[in-house]
Parts: C-alpha cells; sequence; structure tokens
C-alpha cells in the first residue's frame, strides 16, 4: 500500500472525522500545502512552513491574549438556504397511501424541495457570554453562486464593523479568518501593472532612496522587500483606532474558531423547524437558532477549541522531535557513526 493510500485508509478510519472522497482527500492536502517527502527510511507528509509558523504565532498570542484577561471575540460569515431541512423524519409505516392518509383523517406532510431556493448570508460576532447583542448581519443572497463570499465585500464588512466597535468590551481582541473583504489593504503595493512613475513616488513615500536609472523590475525587486514591512488593512486600523486588536486566524483552521460550532446549533435548529421553506420564516428561525446559543453553550464551545488548540501545540511538538530524531538517524548512517559501529569498535 502506497502513502497516500495509508492516509486515506486512517481518515476513513476515524470516527470523528466527517466521510470524504479519496479524490476529495487529496485535493484538499494540495489546497493545504502539504507535500510528500522521504525523509531517512520513513515518509511524511509536511505542512507548508508559512502555515506552521502562522498557526504557532496565532496559539502563542491567543494564548498571551488570555493571560492578559482580555475579552476575545469570534466573529465569521455563514449561509442558510430556504430549503435546509432535516433529510429524515419519523413515518407512521400504518400509512401506505395519500389516499389512505386521506381516508384516516391524517396527513403525509410536507414534501422536501428539490432545490436549494433563496439564501440567506449571515454574519455574526460572539464570545463567552454569548452572541453580542445587535451584532447579527442578515441578509438575501442576490448571486447564483456556489461560494457565499461571492456576496460579501470589504464596504459592507467595514459598515458592519463601525456599528458594532462601540459594543465590544475595551481592550477586545477580535478574532477572523483571512477572507478577502476581512483584508482589504490600506496601501496597495505597486505590481507589473503600476507606472514607473508611481512605483517611485511608492518606493519614496516610504522613505527609501531610489535611483531613477533603475528598470521597473529593479524597482519591484524593492517593493517586494518593503511590501511586508507596510502591509496594513483597513479593518485592522479600523479596530486599532477603537483600541482594539485583530488576531488573524491561520489559513484552513476554521476548528479554531468557536463560532463554527455555533454556526452548525444554529443550522440544525433552522433544519428541525423548517416547514414552509419560505425565507421570511428561516430568518426567524435562524434568529431563534442565535438566540437559543446562550452563554453556556460559548463557553462550552470555546472549552472544546482550547482543547484543538492543544492538540495542535502537541502535534507541531511530536512532528519536530520525529524529523529532527530522523535528520539524527541519517546523520548518524552517512558519518558512519551509528550504535552498532561503535559497538563493533569497541569489541576490537
Amino acid at each position: 500500500m502506497n502513502f497516500s493510500s495509508k492516509i486515506y485508509q486512517a481518515v476513513s478510519a476515524d470516527d470523528s472525522l466527517p466521510p470524504i472522497s479519496r479524490t476529495n482527500l487529496f485535493h484538499l492536502l494540495k489546497d493545504l500545502d502539504f507535500r510528500y517527502s522521504k525523509r531517512s527510511r520513513n515518509s511524511a507528509m509536511t505542512e507548508k512552513i508559512e502555515i506552521v509558523v502562522w498557526r504557532r504565532m496565532y496559539l502563542d498570542n491567543i494564548k498571551k491574549y488570555r493571560e492578559e484577561g482580555r475579552h476575545i471575540f469570534f466573529l465569521d460569515e455563514t449561509w442558510v438556504n430556504a430549503s435546509d431541512c432535516t433529510s429524515k423524519t419519523w413515518v407512521d409505516g400504518t400509512i401506505k397511501s395519500h389516499r389512505d392518509a386521506f381516508l384516516k383523517g391524517l396527513s403525509t406532510a410536507a414534501v422536501n424541495p428539490s432545490g436549494k431556493g433563496k439564501r440567506l448570508i449571515v454574519l455574526d460576532i460572539g464570545s463567552e457570554d454569548g452572541f453580542l447583542p445587535r451584532g447579527l448581519l442578515c441578509f438575501e443572497s442576490k448571486k447564483n453562486t456556489r461560494d457565499y463570499h461571492d456576496e460579501m465585500n470589504g464596504d459592507t464588512f467595514r459598515e458592519w464593523m463601525e456599528g458594532i466597535l462601540p459594543h465590544l468590551k475595551p481592550n477586545s481582541v477580535i478574532v477572523m479568518d483571512n477572507a478577502s473583504y476581512h483584508s482589504v489593504k490600506l496601501d496597495k503595493a505597486p505590481t507589473s501593472n503600476t507606472k514607473k512613475a508611481d512605483i517611485i513616488k511608492w518606493l519614496e513615500d516610504k522613505g527609501e532612496v531610489v535611483d531613477r536609472s533603475m528598470v521597473i523590475p529593479q524597482l519591484l525587486h524593492i517593493v517586494k522587500r518593503l511590501k511586508p514591512l507596510h502591509t496594513k488593512y483597513v479593518i485592522d486600523e479600523l479596530v486599532k483606532a477603537n483600541n482594539h486588536t485583530v488576531l488573524r486566524l491561520p489559513p484552513y483552521h476554521c476548528e479554531l474558531n468557536p463560532i463554527e460550532l455555533a454556526w452548525s446549533s444554529v443550522k440544525n435548529h433552522v433544519r428541525m423547524n423548517n416547514t414552509t421553506y419560505k425565507l421570511p420564516d428561516v430568518k426567524n428561525l435562524l434568529t431563534e437558532g442565535i438566540n437559543r446559543v446562550d452563554a453556556e453553550m460559548w463557553k462550552n464551545f470555546i472549552s472544546h477549541t482550547k482543547k484543538e488548540e492543544d492538540k495542535f501545540y502537541e502535534v507541531d511538538n511530536i512532528i519536530d522531535e520525529v524529523l529532527s530524531s530522523e535528520k539524527t538517524d541519517l546523520l548518524m548512517t552517512i558519518t558512519g557513526n551509528t550504535s552498532s559501529s561503535e559497538t563493533d569498535s569497541d569489541s576490537d
């Protein structure tokens, strides 16, 4: 059995993970920038270094903020379809047909809709105290796309953020992912499509002394060096101006955001109670579901997330030890400094 098949077998055997096809699993690993590598006598799937570093920085920062006693809010977007409903229901086995039900004065109940229907785009924010009052943003989708992120934009998100900032506790931390509308840059760096004069102006505005005889590729090389030092986001600066802090989740780590568990509870409430498949009724169910997720549930969600954080810490350290051990074994093999050779030397 090859290494990729072993990974699929292990994932399929884990009851805590949702079912996934072999093809989708490999596409996911590729999207996560995992790489197959050969180390000494063993094979390994290794993450992209930037993601590991980002995750460790996130874990260190959120731990520090908790120790400082700062209040931590978690935000996220999701969607609800008008047709969302439970796929299973209790059925009276004695009813054999619509006519049989009619004769007995019973109903065969509503038939599940065949399509997804209209959709609600939802944004909210919460903490250990529960969802933030007046924090809900909910509107009808206007686009027929598979990705609900297409419905959001930087202006809508900024306006929502401006509205909720006055209701946060002082010196709070806001955890969010890196969706494009969360990450609108305040000062976009020049690209290959930027006019030479504008590139020079951008560099000089950053205090760089520019030799105007340089060609555009040379100027962009300097831009690439300076860009990380001057990247600022509209939302981060807005939040900072209100004496709060943005903490960004590492990519592909939704399990570190407890609001995902809250959304699961809310959507389940909608599915279990949706009988009309009408958007206004679904919106009411959505609001009911959000109100049901109280502070006690949020505390449990956050507690679960902390366990996930601890797992990542432990796994990262284990991987470090394993890879370091294999490097040591490989080095000893190359140099001939193995335990067996030492034993042979001693016997001589």
